[in-house]
């Protein structure tokens, strides 16, 4: 499975339910990279959409301790267990983890490739994702040239598990990198 986040310098991910910044290169980038895929969310993480509204063209798997939860066009889940079992019939090559930071947490040992755009700002936050570059279990195969949107540098990064590597790379070199 992949993971797909923001991060800022300190490896932080959002503040009260919203994303540090909106980087239009890198909204795209998620919108294509996840389109016609599955999605793996938190319920905060589908309320902070739009009218918290799943995702067009993606199957939305929304993880809840809620059992009265409802939302349209989405498949909602009580925990990671049952979120893993939704997806069984699915690529793992096509499932994204997208948030929020518990969810993160407790997907990234399903995971196989994360997709990290890194800010170079450290912002006001209230939620952080695991630092990959300090987890030995990772390690960045690929790195974009550093970008700029108004006065934000900040580069798309290319993890992979190093015990998942050799059987990937093909994959890997083929969809993952530019």
């Amino acid at each position: 499975m992949n993971l797909i986040v923001a991060v800022d310098n300190q490896w932080a991910i959002g503040n009260k339910n919203k994303l540090l910044n909106s980087i239009p290169e890198d909204m795209k980038f998620f919108r294509t990279t996840t389109t016609g895929k599955v999605v793996i969310m938190g319920r905060k993480t589908l309320e902070s959409f739009p009218g918290g509204q799943p995702l067009k063209n993606r199957v939305n798997i929304v993880i809840t301790r809620n059992p009265d939860y409802r939302v349209k066009d989405a498949i909602v889940v009580p925990d990671i267990p049952s979120a893993l079992e939704a997806v069984k019939g699915y690529d793992t090559k096509d499932v994204y983890v997208i948030g929020g930071d518990s969810i993160y947490r407790q997907m990234l040992p399903y995971c196989d490739i994360a997709h990290v755009t890194k800010m170079n700002y450290t912002y006001e936050a209230d939620t952080w994702f695991p630092n990959l570059d300090k987890d030995d279990e990772w390690e960045v195969v690929a790195r974009s040239e550093e970008r700029t949107y108004f006065d934000l540098e900040y580069e798309f990064d290319l993890y992979v598990r190093k015990t998942s590597y050799d059987a990937m790379k093909d994959y890997i070199r083929e969809n993952c990198m530019d």
